[in-house]
């Protein structure tokens, strides 16, 4: 053989056990057996929800739970339509919610079910306490203070069980008693009766005793059981049992006729209807969180070094929405004069400043080490038509006056275009250990939510429900 037909043959050779051992590889990889592991790194779902209700905390009113968002692990998803089949997943039945109130929890939220309120989803259910440990209490060991140890007289015991305060004779229960008396008054039971007939004390039998003779009885008029034999006797019909519970005549026999039952319907139905409808002026808000993990408390309250730092911070603020608003103060009356000869004029207090009506002004500290991060909204007083609102969110600069970073003003006719930004709470929403601001964007006939994050002297929005906020063109 030649060696180029030799060196063809080894190509052949090489390329079909080439082949063969793909092939090989190709069926291991499609055996049944072999199933992919979920990786370590794979995050797991955290929902963000905001409930809302009327009533007192704990116990509303009346409630529903709207979903915002579902962190993936890579981005913030709309809760309204993520995994939507119909109902989205953060309203799945049986899905717990935590409530939170600054980073603290205050109760627990399970849906049971989902309906939609003007084209998007909300979920009702029952807010529950939060669990509480369960404390043991270890029993006090009993001393029996007058024992001696090294005493050597006996000692009486009471048989476990046996009641201090019987006077029943001890020879029913095994134990010795005194001999029965047999001039002693037995109890006897009348001969015919039942259980419930009252027993008469008679003594025991006497052989010469006379015994009076019992003479008849007769039925008193008013009796129950009467010897009349023509006298009519009214009979409970077969059915009346049946036919009892719904009201209607005992003496029916019509096996067609229609039936009212009592008690309460089953399975017509859910357990818990929708019961807060619009938008009540006395609705309460709070954060809600579902995450499959466990992650400890983040209270977002800030602490001050001075505490005379927060009113005047609040003071500052407040000074800045009045001049967004367009509020000016009246200005300062002049000054009196008195008619002494060492006239001189007297302070005049400043005028009142312009009122500020439903003011919230709050601190956070959004992440641990950081700085304090202040939001105040207001409003002005007036009709509903002409009233403006404002939002400011704004942090200290070196000089101890706030820098503003979102100043959000509109009035009642140009909410649509402008929606008014009303605080919810803040939530660490990515679950990474810092909190974002929750506000929701409320128009005249509609409203949405939206997350925004401080950082580097910047407020930035990251994420809003819808997708795009309505009265905002896309890309502004």
């Amino acid at each position: 053989m030649s060696s180029r037909t030799s060196k063809a043959s080894f190509i052949r050779q090489t390329s079909l056990a080439a082949a063969f051992l793909l092939a090989a590889a190709a069926a291991c990889a499609q055996y049944p057996g072999q199933v992919t592991k979920k990786s370590k790194d794979t995050p797991d779902l955290r929902a963000i929800g905001v409930l809302e209700w009327t009533g007192d905390e704990g116990k509303p009113k009346t409630s529903r739970l709207v979903p915002i968002t579902v962190y993936d692990g890579q981005a913030l998803q709309d809760g309204n339509v993520y995994l939507a089949r119909p109902q989205p997943m953060a309203l799945a039945a049986e899905v717990e919610y935590e409530l939170e109130k600054n980073g603290t929890p205050i109760g627990l939220y399970d849906i049971k079910h989902a309906g939609q309120e003007q084209g998007l989803w909300v979920g009702y259910g029952s807010w529950k306490p939060l669990p509480s440990a369960k404390v043991t209490t270890v029993p006090k060991p009993v001393v029996d203070e007058g024992f001696d140890p090294n005493d050597d007289k006996p000692v009486l015991h009471r048989r476990h069980g046996a009641d201090s305060g019987s006077g029943q004779d001890s020879g029913s229960s095994g134990q010795s008693g005194p001999p029965p008396d047999p001039d002693r008054p037995t109890l006897h039971k009348k001969s015919g009766s039942d259980d419930s007939t009252t027993t008469s004390t008679t003594p025991a039998s006497d052989p010469n005793q006379t015994t009076p003779q019992k003479k008849d009885s007769t039925p008193a008029p008013d009796s129950t059981e009467s010897s009349d034999p023509n006298r009519p006797v009214l009979h409970k019909s077969p059915q009346a049992s049946a036919n009892s519970s719904d009201g209607e005549h005992l003496g029916s026999t019509d096996p067609d006729r229609p039936h009212l039952l009592r008690g309460k319907p089953a399975g017509n139905g859910p357990d818990v209807l929708p019961s807060l409808m619009g938008l009540p002026v006395d609705m309460q808000q709070a954060v809600a969180i579902s995450d499959a993990k466990s992650r400890p408390e983040h209270p977002w309250s800030y602490a001050w070094a001075n505490p005379e730092d927060e009113g005047k911070m609040k003071e500052a603020m407040e000074v800045i929405a009045r001049q967004a608003l367009g509020l000016k103060a009246p200005p300062a009356s002049a000054p009196k004069r008195t008619t002494s000869s060492k006239a001189h004029a007297k302070p005049v207090p400043p005028p009142e400043p312009p009122p500020l009506l439903d003011e919230k002004f709050r601190v956070f500290e959004l992440a641990y080490g950081s700085g304090a991060t202040m939001v105040l909204s207001a409003r002005t007083d007036g009709p509903p038509a002409q009233r403006k609102f404002v939002t400011l969110i704004a942090q200290p600069d070196l000089y101890g006056n706030p820098l503003v970073l979102l100043k959000n003003v509109t009035d009642a006719s140009h909410l649509d275009d402008t929606p008014r930004m009303r605080l919810v709470d803040a939530v660490d929403a990515l679950a990474d250990n810092r909190g974002e601001l929750l506000f929701e964007l409320r128009g005249t006939t509609q409203r949405q939510f939206a997350l925004y994050r401080v950082l580097r002297g910047t407020a930035e929005k990251i994420f809003v429900t819808g997708g795009v906020e309505f009265g905002v063109a896309p890309g502004e």
